[in-house]
């Protein structure tokens, strides 16, 4: 394969990950060395796009839903081409405008780790940061298993250790639906984006040398691609000064440890606390609180020490307490550092 490096400079970084960019320049301010950045990346691609047909037939669920999937796709592809085709040059010999849009086959599985990783293998790395998630959402109980067997996958097949793996968590969005932040926030909801973010926080649990960056707060709810790249480059360059250079700094805003219930209150305890917590902006919001019955209902809470009291009069012996559980989460808790929360929920799943 042929290629080269460029300088970073004003000339070369305009088709550049912006991204990548703002990382690769607070890692360097930090480390006072030179990074060199390779950028490898296709908007709106799910994870088993960028591993190896190896890993994703070894896996009887992966097989049945990715690859025999794709099977099924492409013979109802070819089905609805020659339906296309046919209805076009119908209506060309009749003379008729024909402005029906041509069928897609959509995403081939592996094609992207043949064309855009497997070239670059063993060529030596530090590491790796990732932002991808939204076209698994609607298969965030997969992505459980998918996203940490695609890091493996990469580790394995570079043959250079478990190097360092950080993610970026799923940016806010409100899915085009063109709402207020009232209506957004007008009652608690379930929802697929807010389980694949939890997804990506659980692939440290069995994933080592693996770091997520929260970016709740730099999202545009009428925006899939939010405008605010730098905090996410410097958030994922602080993940990497401790994960992949041993830095003792903190890297992450506070996340969920456990919850222990003292009467009709529920009390939470949070890891990555840093120097305390604190609200951004006046009072705490994004909790919600269910008891028995698994409804949730929004929620007062406060901060007492290191720890966040929830409650709600309707909710008397409470279950479980949420955060942040939405597509647009409208939520405020951070770290003094004022890195933000990760939104979670206290009923996850266990396996």
């Amino acid at each position: 394969m042929k290629a080269s490096w460029q300088e970073c400079n004003r000339h070369t970084i305009s088709n550049f990950s912006a991204v990548a960019y703002f990382f690769g320049r607070d890692l360097e301010k930090a480390l006072n060395v030179p990074i060199g950045l390779i950028h490898t990346s296709w908007g709106g691609a799910p994870a088993e796009v960028w591993m190896s047909e190896e890993v994703l037939h070894a896996n009887p669920e992966y097989k049945r839903d990715v690859l025999d999937g794709y099977l099924t796709q492409e013979t109802n592809y070819k089905t609805a081409l020659a339906a296309w085709e046919k209805e076009k040059a119908a209506a060309e010999k009749e003379g008729k405008e024909f402005k029906k849009q041509r069928p897609g086959l959509g995403w081939r599985p592996t094609e992207l780790y043949n064309g855009m990783i497997a070239p670059l293998i063993p060529y030596a790395i530090k590491g790796a940061i990732w932002y991808q998630g939204e076209s698994n959402a609607g298969r965030h109980k997969q992505y459980r298993t998918l996203f940490p067997d695609m890091i493996t996958n990469w580790r394995k097949d570079w043959g250079q250790g478990d190097f360092p793996f950080l993610a970026v968590q799923l940016a806010p969005w409100d899915m085009n639906r063109k709402r207020t932040l009232e209506q957004i926030s007008a009652a608690p909801t379930e929802s697929d984006w807010a389980a694949l973010r939890e997804a990506q926080v659980y692939t440290g649990n069995v994933i080592p040398k693996y770091g997520v960056a929260v970016i709740t707060d730099v999202g545009d709810k009428d925006d899939i691609h939010p405008a605010k790249k730098e905090p996410v480059g410097a958030r994922l360059a602080l993940l990497a000064q401790k994960i992949a250079y041993g830095k003792n700094i903190v890297a992450s805003g506070p996340t969920f440890k456990e919850m222990k219930v003292k009467g009709n209150e529920a009390i939470l305890s949070f890891e990555n606390v840093g120097g305390g917590l604190e609200p951004h902006n006046g009072e705490l919001t994004g909790f919600s609180i269910a008891g028995e019955d698994g409804k949730h209902v929004w929620a007062k809470a406060r901060i007492e020490g290191k720890k966040v009291v929830v409650s709600s009069p309707s909710v008397t012996k409470p279950v479980s307490v949420r955060y942040g559980w939405a597509d647009y989460p409208v939520v405020n808790l951070t770290n003094k550092e004022g890195l933000p929360a990760s939104p979670f929920r206290t009923d996850a799943p266990k396996e």
